[in-house]
Protein backbone atom coordinates (compact mmCIF):
# COMPACT_ATOMS: atom_id res chain seq x y z
CA UNK A 1 0.00 0.00 0.00
CA UNK A 2 1.29 3.37 -0.34
CA UNK A 3 1.45 6.17 1.72
CA UNK A 4 -1.58 7.81 1.42
CA UNK A 5 -3.56 4.57 2.25
CA UNK A 6 -1.38 3.57 4.94
CA UNK A 7 -1.36 6.99 6.34
CA UNK A 8 -5.42 7.13 6.12
CA UNK A 9 -5.47 3.48 8.24
CA UNK A 10 -3.23 4.86 10.55
CA UNK A 11 -5.24 8.20 11.28
CA UNK A 12 -8.57 5.92 11.16
CA UNK A 13 -7.18 3.08 13.95
CA UNK A 14 -6.44 5.87 16.12
CA UNK A 15 -9.52 8.44 15.81
CA UNK A 16 -11.61 5.08 16.09
CA UNK A 17 -10.05 3.66 19.23
CA UNK A 18 -9.77 7.48 20.57
CA UNK A 19 -13.77 7.43 19.98
CA UNK A 20 -14.72 4.35 22.37
CA UNK A 21 -13.45 6.55 25.18
CA UNK A 22 -15.04 10.13 24.06
CA UNK A 23 -18.73 9.88 24.45
CA UNK A 24 -18.64 7.93 27.57
CA UNK A 25 -16.39 10.51 29.40
CA UNK A 26 -18.73 13.52 27.80
CA UNK A 27 -22.25 11.97 28.83
CA UNK A 28 -21.10 10.18 31.78
CA UNK A 29 -19.46 13.60 33.62
CA UNK A 30 -23.11 14.97 33.13
CA UNK A 31 -24.80 11.68 34.97
CA UNK A 32 -22.38 11.95 37.57
CA UNK A 33 -23.07 15.63 38.25
CA UNK A 34 -26.49 14.81 37.97
CA UNK A 35 -26.72 11.89 40.62
CA UNK A 36 -24.28 14.33 42.85
CA UNK A 37 -26.81 17.07 42.86
CA UNK A 38 -29.26 15.21 44.32
CA UNK A 39 -27.50 13.89 46.99
CA UNK A 40 -26.65 17.43 47.92
CA UNK A 41 -30.27 18.04 47.86
CA UNK A 42 -31.94 15.10 49.46
CA UNK A 43 -28.85 14.23 51.99
CA UNK A 44 -29.22 10.54 50.48
CA UNK A 45 -25.70 8.66 51.13
CA UNK A 46 -27.35 6.36 47.99
CA UNK A 47 -26.76 8.95 45.89
CA UNK A 48 -22.96 9.67 47.21
CA UNK A 49 -22.81 6.43 46.74
CA UNK A 50 -23.81 6.14 43.35
CA UNK A 51 -21.52 9.40 42.32
CA UNK A 52 -18.65 7.40 43.63
CA UNK A 53 -19.57 4.56 41.78
CA UNK A 54 -19.82 5.56 38.39
CA UNK A 55 -16.93 8.09 38.77
CA UNK A 56 -14.29 5.26 39.26
CA UNK A 57 -15.48 4.21 35.58
CA UNK A 58 -15.34 7.64 34.29
CA UNK A 59 -11.99 8.40 36.08
CA UNK A 60 -10.55 5.18 33.99
CA UNK A 61 -12.23 6.14 31.04
CA UNK A 62 -10.72 9.93 31.00
CA UNK A 63 -7.19 8.67 31.50
CA UNK A 64 -7.47 6.28 28.26
CA UNK A 65 -9.10 8.55 26.33
CA UNK A 66 -6.28 11.66 27.22
CA UNK A 67 -3.59 9.39 26.09
CA UNK A 68 -4.92 8.23 22.90
CA UNK A 69 -6.31 12.10 22.20
CA UNK A 70 -2.69 13.10 22.65
CA UNK A 71 -0.97 10.74 19.97
CA UNK A 72 -3.96 11.56 17.37
CA UNK A 73 -3.13 14.99 17.27
CA UNK A 74 0.58 14.24 16.47
CA UNK A 75 0.28 12.77 13.50
CA UNK A 76 -1.44 16.10 11.92
CA UNK A 77 2.51 16.57 11.60
CA UNK A 78 3.96 13.51 11.17
CA UNK A 79 1.67 11.77 8.87
CA UNK A 80 -0.64 14.94 7.13
CA UNK A 81 2.47 17.92 7.26
CA UNK A 82 1.03 19.36 4.06
CA UNK A 83 -2.44 20.01 5.42
CA UNK A 84 -0.93 21.26 8.15
CA UNK A 85 1.27 24.01 6.72
CA UNK A 86 -1.92 24.74 4.47
CA UNK A 87 -4.42 25.41 6.89
CA UNK A 88 -2.72 25.58 10.24
CA UNK A 89 -4.03 29.04 10.70
CA UNK A 90 -7.45 27.93 11.30
CA UNK A 91 -7.12 24.55 12.60
CA UNK A 92 -4.15 24.79 14.95
CA UNK A 93 -5.84 28.17 16.55
CA UNK A 94 -9.14 25.91 17.29
CA UNK A 95 -7.04 23.35 18.87
CA UNK A 96 -5.39 25.11 20.57
CA UNK A 97 -8.27 27.06 21.90
CA UNK A 98 -9.41 23.47 23.28
CA UNK A 99 -6.06 22.62 24.62
CA UNK A 100 -5.74 25.81 26.57
CA UNK A 101 -9.18 26.85 28.03
CA UNK A 102 -11.21 23.51 28.18
CA UNK A 103 -8.72 20.49 28.68
CA UNK A 104 -7.03 22.00 31.32
CA UNK A 105 -10.11 23.24 32.96
CA UNK A 106 -11.69 19.85 33.18
CA UNK A 107 -8.27 18.30 33.91
CA UNK A 108 -8.07 20.79 36.70
CA UNK A 109 -11.22 20.17 38.56
CA UNK A 110 -11.34 16.10 37.77
CA UNK A 111 -8.14 16.13 40.62
CA UNK A 112 -10.41 18.56 42.72
CA UNK A 113 -13.47 16.37 42.42
CA UNK A 114 -11.49 12.89 43.35
CA UNK A 115 -9.40 14.04 45.78
CA UNK A 116 -12.06 16.28 47.45
CA UNK A 117 -14.60 13.86 49.29
CA UNK A 118 -13.77 14.57 52.51
CA UNK A 119 -12.18 18.02 51.92
CA UNK A 120 -14.84 20.42 50.07
CA UNK A 121 -18.45 21.07 51.32
CA UNK A 122 -20.62 18.59 49.33
CA UNK A 123 -22.31 21.83 47.47
CA UNK A 124 -19.30 22.99 46.22
CA UNK A 125 -17.83 19.64 45.85
CA UNK A 126 -20.63 19.42 43.10
CA UNK A 127 -19.89 22.18 41.70
CA UNK A 128 -16.78 20.94 40.64
CA UNK A 129 -18.24 18.03 39.21
CA UNK A 130 -20.35 19.87 37.05
CA UNK A 131 -17.45 22.23 35.80
CA UNK A 132 -15.64 18.79 34.68
CA UNK A 133 -19.03 17.90 32.89
CA UNK A 134 -19.34 21.90 31.07
CA UNK A 135 -15.51 21.90 29.87
CA UNK A 136 -15.61 18.30 28.58
CA UNK A 137 -18.68 19.61 26.52
CA UNK A 138 -16.79 22.96 25.85
CA UNK A 139 -13.58 20.83 24.62
CA UNK A 140 -15.62 18.73 22.61
CA UNK A 141 -17.37 21.70 20.99
CA UNK A 142 -14.20 23.27 19.74
CA UNK A 143 -12.91 19.77 18.06
CA UNK A 144 -16.18 19.90 16.26
CA UNK A 145 -16.02 23.57 15.32
CA UNK A 146 -12.31 21.96 13.63
CA UNK A 147 -14.05 19.27 11.80
CA UNK A 148 -16.72 21.21 10.82
CA UNK A 149 -14.90 23.50 9.40
CA UNK A 150 -12.90 20.73 7.21
CA UNK A 151 -16.59 19.86 6.35
CA UNK A 152 -17.64 23.24 5.40
CA UNK A 153 -14.66 25.53 5.03
CA UNK A 154 -15.42 28.97 5.75
CA UNK A 155 -13.91 32.44 6.98
CA UNK A 156 -10.78 32.22 5.24
CA UNK A 157 -8.94 33.33 2.37
CA UNK A 158 -5.98 31.92 0.55
CA UNK A 159 -3.07 33.59 0.60
CA UNK A 160 0.85 33.34 -0.17
CA UNK A 161 -0.32 29.45 -0.96
CA UNK A 162 -1.99 28.35 2.20
CA UNK A 163 -5.42 29.21 3.85
CA UNK A 164 -5.45 32.04 6.47
CA UNK A 165 -7.91 32.71 9.03
CA UNK A 166 -10.23 35.84 8.03
CA UNK A 167 -12.99 35.58 10.43
CA UNK A 168 -13.51 33.96 13.33
CA UNK A 169 -16.49 34.31 14.28
CA UNK A 170 -17.81 32.86 11.06
CA UNK A 171 -15.67 29.53 11.86
CA UNK A 172 -17.59 29.33 15.17
CA UNK A 173 -20.80 30.60 14.31
CA UNK A 174 -21.23 28.66 11.12
CA UNK A 175 -24.64 26.49 11.25
CA UNK A 176 -22.84 23.16 10.25
CA UNK A 177 -20.76 23.66 13.34
CA UNK A 178 -23.88 24.01 15.56
CA UNK A 179 -25.27 20.95 13.67
CA UNK A 180 -22.37 18.83 14.19
CA UNK A 181 -21.71 19.88 17.91
CA UNK A 182 -25.44 19.04 19.13
CA UNK A 183 -25.64 15.69 16.94
CA UNK A 184 -22.13 14.46 18.21
CA UNK A 185 -22.64 14.89 21.64
CA UNK A 186 -26.33 14.15 21.95
CA UNK A 187 -24.83 10.47 20.34
CA UNK A 188 -22.58 10.61 23.22
CA UNK A 189 -24.95 11.29 26.01
CA UNK A 190 -27.53 8.35 24.72
CA UNK A 191 -24.35 6.43 25.21
CA UNK A 192 -23.50 6.99 28.40
CA UNK A 193 -27.20 6.29 29.45
CA UNK A 194 -27.31 3.28 27.72
CA UNK A 195 -24.02 2.07 29.39
CA UNK A 196 -25.34 2.96 33.20
CA UNK A 197 -28.91 1.00 32.31
CA UNK A 198 -26.84 -1.66 31.21
CA UNK A 199 -24.69 -2.30 34.33
CA UNK A 200 -27.30 -1.37 36.37
CA UNK A 201 -29.74 -4.24 34.15
CA UNK A 202 -26.58 -6.32 34.71
CA UNK A 203 -26.91 -6.19 38.86
CA UNK A 204 -30.48 -6.18 38.81
CA UNK A 205 -30.78 -9.45 37.45
CA UNK A 206 -27.96 -10.61 40.08
CA UNK A 207 -29.82 -9.03 42.43
CA UNK A 208 -27.13 -6.95 43.51
CA UNK A 209 -27.60 -3.69 45.54
CA UNK A 210 -30.93 -3.78 44.12
CA UNK A 211 -32.25 -0.41 45.40
CA UNK A 212 -29.13 0.92 44.20
CA UNK A 213 -29.17 -0.13 40.61
CA UNK A 214 -32.72 0.91 40.07
CA UNK A 215 -31.95 4.19 41.15
CA UNK A 216 -28.73 4.77 38.53
CA UNK A 217 -31.13 3.13 35.65
CA UNK A 218 -34.37 5.56 36.35
CA UNK A 219 -31.84 8.73 36.52
CA UNK A 220 -29.94 7.13 33.18
CA UNK A 221 -33.12 6.04 31.64
CA UNK A 222 -34.54 9.29 31.72
CA UNK A 223 -31.71 11.22 30.54
CA UNK A 224 -31.48 8.39 27.79
CA UNK A 225 -34.70 9.07 26.41
CA UNK A 226 -34.62 12.76 26.39
CA UNK A 227 -31.79 12.47 24.00
CA UNK A 228 -32.98 9.60 22.38
CA UNK A 229 -36.10 11.68 21.14
CA UNK A 230 -34.02 14.42 20.75
CA UNK A 231 -31.17 12.78 18.32
CA UNK A 232 -33.87 11.85 15.97
CA UNK A 233 -35.43 14.98 15.70
CA UNK A 234 -32.09 16.52 15.39
CA UNK A 235 -30.60 13.70 12.93
CA UNK A 236 -33.34 14.57 10.12
CA UNK A 237 -32.30 18.39 10.57
CA UNK A 238 -28.97 17.95 10.31
CA UNK A 239 -29.63 15.72 7.54
CA UNK A 240 -30.52 18.78 5.98
CA UNK A 241 -27.44 20.78 6.30
CA UNK A 242 -25.59 17.66 4.40
CA UNK A 243 -27.51 18.30 1.69
CA UNK A 244 -27.29 21.71 1.33
CA UNK A 245 -23.20 21.93 1.60
CA UNK A 246 -22.13 18.00 0.42
CA UNK A 247 -24.78 17.16 -1.90
CA UNK A 248 -22.44 13.99 -3.16
CA UNK A 249 -22.75 12.74 0.47
CA UNK A 250 -26.30 12.73 0.66
CA UNK A 251 -26.09 10.93 -2.46
CA UNK A 252 -23.72 8.03 -1.61
CA UNK A 253 -25.79 8.14 2.09
CA UNK A 254 -28.78 6.88 -0.33
CA UNK A 255 -26.56 5.09 -2.95
CA UNK A 256 -28.63 7.76 -5.29
CA UNK A 257 -27.36 7.47 -8.86
CA UNK A 258 -29.82 9.33 -11.22
CA UNK A 259 -30.58 13.23 -10.53
CA UNK A 260 -34.36 13.17 -9.72
CA UNK A 261 -37.27 15.83 -9.07
CA UNK A 262 -39.99 14.14 -6.70
CA UNK A 263 -37.15 12.07 -5.73
CA UNK A 264 -38.31 8.55 -3.96
CA UNK A 265 -36.83 7.02 -0.53
CA UNK A 266 -35.82 3.22 -1.20
CA UNK A 267 -36.14 1.48 2.50
CA UNK A 268 -33.96 -2.15 1.06
CA UNK A 269 -31.06 -1.76 -1.38
CA UNK A 270 -28.02 -3.35 -2.16
CA UNK A 271 -25.37 -0.51 -3.98
CA UNK A 272 -23.71 -1.68 -7.14
CA UNK A 273 -20.79 1.20 -7.35
CA UNK A 274 -19.11 -0.54 -9.83
CA UNK A 275 -22.00 -0.74 -12.24
CA UNK A 276 -23.33 2.52 -10.50
CA UNK A 277 -26.54 1.63 -10.36
CA UNK A 278 -28.54 -0.95 -7.41
CA UNK A 279 -29.44 -4.50 -6.83
CA UNK A 280 -32.68 -5.56 -4.95
CA UNK A 281 -34.15 -2.31 -4.34
CA UNK A 282 -37.29 -2.88 -1.87
CA UNK A 283 -40.05 -0.41 -0.87
CA UNK A 284 -40.01 3.14 -2.66
CA UNK A 285 -41.58 6.06 -1.01
CA UNK A 286 -42.13 8.79 -3.65
CA UNK A 287 -41.06 12.42 -3.35
CA UNK A 288 -39.81 11.33 0.86
CA UNK A 289 -35.66 11.45 -0.08
CA UNK A 290 -37.04 15.00 -1.34
CA UNK A 291 -38.67 16.33 1.02
CA UNK A 292 -36.19 14.66 3.78
CA UNK A 293 -33.56 16.39 2.24
CA UNK A 294 -34.92 19.53 0.98
CA UNK A 295 -37.96 19.79 2.79
CA UNK A 296 -40.22 19.83 -0.44
CA UNK A 297 -41.50 17.08 -2.08
CA UNK A 298 -41.22 18.52 -5.52
CA UNK A 299 -37.17 18.98 -4.81
CA UNK A 300 -34.82 17.91 -7.07
CA UNK A 301 -31.61 15.29 -5.49
CA UNK A 302 -28.35 15.38 -7.52
CA UNK A 303 -27.27 11.42 -8.29
CA UNK A 304 -23.84 10.51 -8.37
CA UNK A 305 -23.78 10.20 -12.00
CA UNK A 306 -23.80 13.55 -11.95
CA UNK A 307 -20.10 14.18 -9.86
CA UNK A 308 -17.33 13.27 -11.49
CA UNK A 309 -16.12 9.76 -10.37
CA UNK A 310 -12.49 11.49 -9.01
CA UNK A 311 -15.14 13.56 -6.38
CA UNK A 312 -17.63 11.11 -5.34
CA UNK A 313 -17.12 9.51 -2.05
CA UNK A 314 -16.58 5.68 -1.50
CA UNK A 315 -20.37 4.97 -1.75
CA UNK A 316 -20.75 1.52 0.33
CA UNK A 317 -19.33 2.16 3.45
CA UNK A 318 -20.91 5.79 3.60
CA UNK A 319 -24.16 3.89 2.79
CA UNK A 320 -24.20 1.18 5.50
CA UNK A 321 -22.55 3.63 7.90
CA UNK A 322 -25.28 6.32 7.37
CA UNK A 323 -28.25 3.38 7.56
CA UNK A 324 -26.37 1.75 10.89
CA UNK A 325 -26.60 5.02 12.59
CA UNK A 326 -30.42 5.98 11.88
CA UNK A 327 -31.23 2.40 12.56
CA UNK A 328 -29.43 2.15 15.89
CA UNK A 329 -30.92 5.54 16.55
CA UNK A 330 -34.51 4.50 16.29
CA UNK A 331 -33.46 1.52 18.05
CA UNK A 332 -32.24 3.42 21.08
CA UNK A 333 -35.32 5.95 20.97
CA UNK A 334 -37.88 2.65 21.07
CA UNK A 335 -36.15 0.73 24.24
CA UNK A 336 -35.79 3.80 26.10
CA UNK A 337 -39.86 4.37 25.39
CA UNK A 338 -40.37 0.71 26.25
CA UNK A 339 -38.20 0.99 29.19
CA UNK A 340 -39.90 3.95 30.63
CA UNK A 341 -43.16 2.40 30.23
CA UNK A 342 -41.95 -0.34 32.40
CA UNK A 343 -40.05 1.78 34.44
CA UNK A 344 -41.92 0.27 37.95
CA UNK A 345 -42.00 -3.17 37.05
CA UNK A 346 -38.41 -3.38 35.62
CA UNK A 347 -37.51 -6.19 38.51
CA UNK A 348 -40.08 -8.71 37.04
CA UNK A 349 -39.18 -7.66 32.88
CA UNK A 350 -35.91 -9.73 33.36
CA UNK A 351 -36.09 -10.14 29.29
CA UNK A 352 -36.12 -6.31 29.06
CA UNK A 353 -33.20 -6.47 31.25
CA UNK A 354 -31.17 -8.48 29.50
CA UNK A 355 -32.07 -6.28 26.15
CA UNK A 356 -30.50 -3.67 27.84
CA UNK A 357 -26.82 -5.53 28.74
CA UNK A 358 -26.66 -6.53 25.97
CA UNK A 359 -27.58 -3.13 24.29
CA UNK A 360 -24.26 -1.88 25.88
CA UNK A 361 -22.41 -1.97 22.78
CA UNK A 362 -24.87 -0.64 20.32
CA UNK A 363 -24.39 3.56 21.01
CA UNK A 364 -20.64 2.69 20.46
CA UNK A 365 -20.99 1.17 16.84
CA UNK A 366 -23.83 3.88 16.51
CA UNK A 367 -20.79 6.40 17.42
CA UNK A 368 -18.65 4.77 15.13
CA UNK A 369 -20.74 4.55 12.20
CA UNK A 370 -21.28 8.33 12.85
CA UNK A 371 -17.56 9.08 12.49
CA UNK A 372 -17.40 6.75 9.35
CA UNK A 373 -20.30 8.72 8.12
CA UNK A 374 -18.78 12.15 8.76
CA UNK A 375 -14.99 11.32 7.39
CA UNK A 376 -15.38 8.76 4.18
CA UNK A 377 -18.77 10.41 2.96
CA UNK A 378 -16.25 13.53 2.84
CA UNK A 379 -13.86 12.24 0.63
CA UNK A 380 -11.64 12.57 -1.69
CA UNK A 381 -11.37 15.79 0.28
CA UNK A 382 -9.54 16.35 3.34
CA UNK A 383 -11.31 20.05 3.32
CA UNK A 384 -14.66 19.66 1.74
CA UNK A 385 -13.84 21.37 -1.77
CA UNK A 386 -10.48 22.79 -0.66
CA UNK A 387 -7.58 20.44 -0.81
CA UNK A 388 -8.13 16.82 -1.60
CA UNK A 389 -6.48 14.01 0.85
CA UNK A 390 -4.33 12.79 -1.21
CA UNK A 391 -2.30 16.27 -1.41
CA UNK A 392 -2.45 16.68 2.47
CA UNK A 393 -0.27 13.68 3.34
CA UNK A 394 3.15 14.14 4.35
CA UNK A 395 6.15 13.58 2.16
CA UNK A 396 7.36 10.33 3.96
CA UNK A 397 7.61 6.80 2.68
CA UNK A 398 5.37 4.08 3.26
CA UNK A 399 7.56 1.52 5.54
CA UNK A 400 8.11 4.75 8.11
CA UNK A 401 3.99 4.80 8.28
CA UNK A 402 3.85 0.79 8.12
CA UNK A 403 6.14 0.51 11.17
CA UNK A 404 4.12 3.61 13.08
CA UNK A 405 0.93 2.07 11.91
CA UNK A 406 1.45 -1.61 13.58
CA UNK A 407 3.07 0.04 16.55
CA UNK A 408 -0.08 1.99 16.93
CA UNK A 409 -2.56 -1.10 16.70
CA UNK A 410 -0.14 -3.16 19.36
CA UNK A 411 0.21 -0.26 21.68
CA UNK A 412 -4.05 0.27 21.12
CA UNK A 413 -5.15 -3.34 21.65
CA UNK A 414 -3.07 -3.41 24.90
CA UNK A 415 -4.29 -0.26 26.40
CA UNK A 416 -8.14 -1.21 24.92
CA UNK A 417 -7.39 -4.71 27.24
CA UNK A 418 -6.55 -2.83 29.74
CA UNK A 419 -8.98 0.04 30.18
CA UNK A 420 -12.16 -2.20 29.01
CA UNK A 421 -10.93 -4.81 31.82
CA UNK A 422 -10.47 -2.56 34.55
CA UNK A 423 -13.99 -0.79 33.49
CA UNK A 424 -15.39 -3.86 33.58
CA UNK A 425 -13.98 -5.33 37.02
CA UNK A 426 -15.18 -2.33 38.57
CA UNK A 427 -18.57 -2.08 37.03
CA UNK A 428 -19.25 -5.79 38.10
CA UNK A 429 -17.93 -5.14 41.37
CA UNK A 430 -20.68 -2.93 42.13
CA UNK A 431 -20.83 -0.09 45.00
CA UNK A 432 -19.35 0.55 48.51
CA UNK A 433 -21.79 -0.15 51.59
CA UNK A 434 -23.87 3.19 52.23
CA UNK A 435 -22.70 4.79 56.07
CA UNK A 436 -24.30 6.50 58.14
CA UNK A 437 -21.25 9.26 57.53
CA UNK A 438 -22.20 9.56 53.50
CA UNK A 439 -25.51 11.53 54.63
CA UNK A 440 -24.49 15.49 53.22
CA UNK A 441 -24.55 18.36 55.54
CA UNK A 442 -26.39 21.20 54.46
CA UNK A 443 -25.29 23.35 57.08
Amino acid sequence: MDVLMLSRLQFAAATFFHFLFVPLTLGLSVLIAIMETIYVRTGHGVYKKMAQFWGKIFLINFAIGIVTGITLEFQFGTNWSRYSAYVGDIFGALLAIEATAAFFLESTFIAVWHFGWNKLSPKFHAVSIWIVAFASTFSALWILIANAWMQHPVGYTIRNGRAELTDFLAVVTQPFAIQEFIHTVTAAYILAGFFVMGVSAYHILKKQNSEFFLKSFRIALIFSLIFSIAEVMHGHIHGGEVAKIQPAKLAAMESFWETKKNAPFTMFLIPDEKNEKNLAEIIHVPGALSMLAYHSPDATVKGLKDFPKSERPPVFITFVAFRVMVGLGMLFMLLTIVCFLLRNRLETNRWLLWIMVASIPLPYIACEAGWTLAEVGRQPWIVYGLMKTADAVSPISSSQVLISLIAFILVYSLLGLAAFYLIYINAIKGPEPVRKGDVANHA
